[in-house]
């Protein structure tokens, strides 16, 4: 890295800094992120699209966001994608705790859709975790937890599930990585 490059980055990590600081976020929390080599996003939350999929505006450009660890009941995407239960309550539980609200997320990839997989802090805990708390998303576990990041959402689904909250209440849920293979794939719903 250049010293001009070093220079822009220390800028940037003040600017950030500032912005996350006067959202009342943790800032070290922050400066861990992007010294992990991680990344973040500040911007106003523009659309809620499903339980796990937002979308946030930084600057003038959109970034479609794909919350880290969670996985949320489907929402219907036409006639040959038809939704799950909990779908629509998932994406509304979500929207109201960020839609509309500026906030500094906390990234660590692109997935294969080339969306940003982030953290969404709300308060002092995730919009990630709140969802997993009341039984709005499952702990990401497809593919034997390669995608949970966030290892105390095991033992939130596990509360929620007891509590028969949200999803639970349904006596056979269907994670909706199985959803999308029987049901999209396969036509077997």
């Amino acid at each position: 890295m250049t010293r001009a490059q070093k220079s822009l980055a220390g800028f940037l990590l003040v600017v950030a800094a500032l912005s996350v600081a006067s959202l009342g976020l943790d800032v070290g929390l922050i400066r861990s992120a992007q010294s992990s080599g991680h990344f973040t996003l500040t911007g106003k939350i523009i659309q809620v699209s499903d339980g796990d999929t937002i979308n946030i505006l930084v600057g003038q450009q959109t970034h479609r966001i794909r919350l880290a660890s969670i996985d949320a009941p489907e929402t219907a995407h036409g006639s040959a994608h038809p939704g799950q239960p909990y779908g629509e309550a998932s994406r509304k539980h979500l929207a109201d705790y960020v839609a509309g609200q500026t906030l500094t997320l906390i990234c660590f990839e692109k997935d294969r859709y080339e969306r940003d997989v982030c953290d969404v802090p709300v308060g002092d805990t995730t919009a990630n975790r709140l969802q997993v708390q009341y039984g709005m998303a499952w702990a990401n576990q497809q593919g034997g937890g390669k995608y949970l990041r966030d290892h105390s959402l095991i033992e939130l689904e596990k509360k929620a599930k007891e509590a028969k909250l949200g999803l639970w209440a349904e006596p056979h849920a269907v994670a909706p990585w199985v959803w999308r293979f029987d049901c999209w794939q396969k036509k077997k719903c």
